[in-house]
């Protein structure tokens, strides 16, 4: 299977399918003949399910109803299994978008975790770009290669075990998306990967780390420097009690993006004040 999302009207083996019920309760599986999903609604036998509408609803043994859905991206990323912290939804869709990530990108990331940024954007390249991420650590790279695999990704992903302080192998590519405690360490790195006018992006916690972070990317001529949060609230679709959910996921993590810039400057003036780039300086060009 190339991608979980086919265009098809009915439920195929190997399919990642969602089951969904009221109060938000949610189960998704891959769909295998001869196997039983169980849970406590109830209990589906995979060869029910296989060859039914999508949007259709089935009900387990028990007669629970539930809805038979393609999950969507957001979904997949939420119930993935996880072995560290994820990023949100609600960062992953900001980041794709603010750095261009989109069908043929050659894209770089660091911090592979369990794989839920890594999917977002294997799956936004396409089958004509590829990712290549990074990790340091070998059980935490199973993991997302395990969550890459179910969901039919893994052929866009390249997983390499490595310490990146050592740089890495990529050129020329188009965004460097980092998710490590201290980013400041690697711009250098980065930059020797990032095509002129690539995108570079981190996620950090701390405003600490945000801080550290900024005199680096200005001494290694990043421009177009922007930080922000997401904040997202959600709503009751209630007519008659139309309000704020209970509960807010607010503050998850700062986001920092940039582009590497490639302007001509004299190396001589440079070296004294490398803020310089012709007659004007760096901040007057980019900011």
């Amino acid at each position: 299977m190339m991608d979980w999302y086919r265009l098809e009207d009915v439920a195929k083996e190997g399919d990642l399918v969602e089951l969904y019920a009221l109060k938000h309760t949610r189960f998704i599986f891959n769909l295998r003949k001869g196997e039983v999903f169980q849970s406590h609604r109830g209990m589906f036998r995979h060869d029910d399910l296989i060859g039914k509408p999508w949007g259709s609803q089935v009900k387990s043994h028990l007669g629970k109803p539930f809805l038979l859905l393609q999950p969507s991206l957001s979904d997949v990323l939420l119930e993935i299994p996880r072995v560290t912290q994820v990023i949100y939804p609600k960062e992953v869709g900001f980041i794709l978008i603010n750095m261009g990530i989109g069908p043929g990108k050659q894209v770089l990331e660091a911090g592979t975790g369990s794989g839920g940024l890594t999917a977002a954007l294997a799956y936004s390249v396409g089958a004509e770009g590829h990712v290549t991420s990074y990790d340091a650590r070998a059980d935490i790279q199973k993991v997302a290669y395990e969550n890459l695999k179910r969901l039919g990704l893994d052929v866009r992903v390249t997983l390499k075990l490595r310490d990146i302080r050592e740089g890495f192998d990529e050129k020329n590519q188009d965004a460097v998306f980092l998710d490590v405690q201290n980013p400041h360490d690697y711009i250098y790195q980065v930059r020797g990967s990032l095509r002129a006018g690539g995108f570079f992006g981190c996620i950090l916690p701390t405003a600490n780390q945000v801080i550290r972070l900024l005199p680096v990317l200005r001494e290694a001529h990043f421009g177009f420097i922007e930080i922000c949060e997401i904040l997202l609230r959600y709503y009751k679709a209630e007519a008659e009690r139309f309000r704020p959910v209970d509960r807010m996921v607010a503050h998850t993590g700062f986001l920092v993006f940039s582009r590497l810039v490639n302007l001509p400057y004299d190396d001589e003036k440079a070296s004294e004040n490398p803020r310089e780039i012709g007659d004007e300086s760096v901040d007057q060009v980019l900011e």
